[in-house]
């Protein structure tokens, strides 16, 4: 039996690397932290480096990445720019399918769980 995930049976390779480095992009805790401050509105890069305490090139380097997946958008303003998200609505659609998702299968799934993450020291040798 088929599984249909409401997608196309002509999607393409280069598709199927479009959802990943979409997905690439909401697998990251700064890049979500951004994302969820910038539903307040509209910031300057200045701001959320301000905000994140984080330097501004690690902050660009996330912004840069969210935008190429279509995430935010980016306007400039003098020599200023503003990032603001893209689709508001969309977004929320997606956080909201991805926790009903998470409470259906009941599990609280973290880093710990994934035992060949490269940033985990598990005491294994």
């Amino acid at each position: 039996m088929a599984i249909n995930y409401g997608v196309p049976d002509s999607v393409t390779f280069e598709d199927r690397n479009t959802y990943a480095a979409l997905f690439h992009a909401l697998a990251e805790p700064t890049r979500l932290a951004l994302l969820e401050h910038l539903v307040s509105g509209e910031h300057r890069v200045r701001d959320l480096v301000d905000h994140m305490h984080l330097a501004q090139s690690t902050v660009s380097k996330h912004l840069a990445c969210l935008r190429d997946c279509g995430l935010v958008r980016m306007r400039i303003e003098g020599r200023s720019s503003w990032f603001s998200l893209a689709e508001p609505a969309r977004l929320a659609d997606l956080v909201e399918a991805a926790d009903a998702l998470l409470s259906a299968s009941g599990v609280s799934p973290s880093l710990r769980d994934h035992q060949d993450h490269p940033d985990l020291d598990l005491g294994q040798e």
